[in-house]
Order: structure tokens, then sequence, then C-alpha cells
């Protein structure tokens, strides 16, 4: 059990932020699982097979032996993000910035690590971590290396709708929030973890203890984390906590309209499978991007679907996000039972 003790000052430094290197990082831990693992994220590790052919050799096993199954994962591959939506080329670059003597120290840490070591290929883990920290700038630079190319090849694909997904989840803490203070905020953030008495709880396999001490707390929600939270207390950062988003069961599911279908004969394919991606609420560059559509000319069939009172729209910051109405998740409904395609 971690316990996060937590003041008012912390209370009310509290941010979230959605990451796409903490979902690249997380993501070789639900890698690592593998077919011992949970099964939610299978429709992923499928596509991942059919994307690893890209990849070097060297490079996976270098991530394989950054990022275990279970354990010790080290601080650095994890830095703050400094804004509530960042890109991956700004938290790589915090990376790369880290202090050699602090990764060496943690990839040291790493390859004695008793659980993180478990499993078969240990020795050669251990040897390729040493020749890491063994250079003068302890392998920041191969390491970034290959996170960059697994990221472009494997997560950025499917990055718009994981971001979609993360922001949805912030925006209902935000939300409840407003409703019922920080208590509500975190009562349902993850089974494994509670929040009493100035002190966030979390399961974990050891026992530890760590002051926010006026710091603030950062909460960053992780579809690869599933099922575990990660917990970052190293550093002079605010402490950060990475938990599973709601409707994490809606990522792999299938969305697009089938050609032909009745829907497609009356919406047309573009309107018909933009109204089935939609069941998270998306910018219009999000959902261009995953429709590989230009922006403008996706702009015309949302607005068009919002006119049918088929989508509905609201401003979150300074992006407009769109979402299936009640009424368009009934067509789609109808539009998918038997007989009706």
């Amino acid at each position: 059990m971690i316990h996060l003790h937590v003041t008012a000052t912390d209370l009310a430094r509290v941010r979230f932020a959605a990451s796409p290197l903490t979902e690249t990082v997380a993501s070789l831990r639900t890698l690592a699982a593998g077919q011992r693992g949970p099964h939610l994220h299978r429709p992923w590790l499928d596509r991942f097979a059919e994307r690893a052919g890209r990849l070097r050799g060297h490079d996976l096993d270098l991530l394989r032996a950054l990022v275990r199954p279970a354990g010790y994962l080290p601080d650095f591959l994890l830095p703050p993000p400094e804004r509530r939506s960042s890109t991956f080329a700004e938290a790589l670059e915090q990376v790369a910035a880290a202090d050699p003597e602090v990764v060496a120290r943690e990839l040291a840490h790493l390859a004695g690590h008793r659980i993180a070591q478990q499993g078969p290929g240990r020795e050669g883990r251990r040897a390729l971590l040493q020749a890491l920290v063994d250079r003068p700038d302890a392998g920041i630079g191969p390491v970034t290396a290959a996170i960059e190319a697994y990221h472009r090849v494997v997560i950025a694909p499917d990055w718009p709708r994981l971001d979609a997904l993360l922001n949805d989840d912030i925006a209902y803490r935000l939300d409840a929030l407003a409703d019922g203070g920080v208590d509500r905020m975190l009562r349902d953030l993850h089974p494994s973890v509670t929040f009493a008495n100035g002190t966030l709880r979390v399961v974990k396999y050891y026992e530890g203890h760590a002051d926010c001490g006026g710091r603030g707390l950062l909460l960053v929600p992780c579809a690869f984390a599933w099922p575990d939270v990660l917990v970052r207390t190293a550093g002079p950062a605010a402490p950060s906590v990475s938990y599973s988003p709601r409707g994490l069961g809606r990522l792999w599911a299938e969305r697009l309209d089938r050609p032909g279908s009745a829907l497609t004969g009356v919406l047309g394919q573009t309107r018909a499978a933009l109204l089935a991606q939609l069941d998270l609420p998306m910018s219009t560059s999000q959902a261009a991007t995953q429709m590989a559509l230009s922006a403008p000319t996706l702009s015309v069939h949302l607005q068009a679907l919002r006119a049918a009172a088929l989508l509905t729209s609201r401003r979150v910051g300074r992006q407009v996000l769109y979402s299936r109405t009640d009424l368009g998740d009934r067509l789609l409904a109808e539009a998918g039972r038997p007989g009706h395609g």
C-alpha cells in the first residue's frame, strides 16, 4: 500500500493531464504481459502483431528490458506532463533532458529488482541495462530513439481515439469536482485507490509513504495502466497517479458502419462511419485524423449530423467536442440489428 499524504495546499493544486508518452510506456507493460495478462487490450495486441515487423528487433529488446510486466518502472520514463495536453515530442524532450546520474541509478535499481527481473532472460536484460549505465549519458540517446520508433509505429495510429477517451474522463472528473468537491472527484478513481483523512491510498505490492508537501497532485488517466495504477513520487515535481479512464471497454470496440448497410444508404458512407466513430467525444482535428479526412471536409459532415440531432457538441477549453446523441445511439443500434443491415 502506498500512502500519499496531502495538505489543503496540495488539494488546491490538483491537476489533470493526458500524456501520449505515459500511454506509450504503459503499453509496453501490457505487451510484456502478453497472453498471460488480461484480455481487455486483446484487439490492440493483435494489431501489434501486425505492426511489429516495422520495428527493429534490438529496439524491442531494449524496451522490454526497461519496462517489465510487473515491479519497478524507472521514473525517468514517466516525466510529469507540463500541461493538460502535451505532445509526444515535448514529453520525449523531457526524457532526453533527464539527469544521467539519476537515470543510471534508476537503471541499476531496475537491474537488481526482485519482482521486475522475474522470468527467463534475466542475465541478458541485466547485461543490457549495465551497458546503458556504463555510457556517459546512461544510454538516454538509445532509449529515446527506441521509444520514438515504437510510439510512431504502435501508438500514434490509435492516439486520436486514446486521446478522446482520456479527455472524456478528465471532463467527467472535473464535473464531479464541480458537483461534489475533491471527495467526489476521487471517490471512483480506481478500485485500488481510496481517499480519506488527507491521505490517498493506492494498493501496491509494497508499503510506502510520501508527502505531497505542497507540490500538488497530478492525476493522469491512462488506458494502458489497466488494471494497475502507476504512482510516481520521486523528484521535485508533484507526485502523480496514473489510473484507468472510465469507458475503457469502448476503446477497441468495432465502430465503423458496414459498407452497404441501410444506414450507409441513408447517410452516406462517410457520415455513417463518422457517427459510429463518435461514441467518444472528439474534436474536429481528432476525428479528422481518425477518419483520414481534412478538417474542413470533416467539419461539413459534423455540422450536418448535428443539424439532424444525431450529434451534440460542447466547448472544453479551446476545443469543441462532438459526440453522439441518444438519437444517434438508437439509430446505430437499430441499423446493427439482424435484418437491418
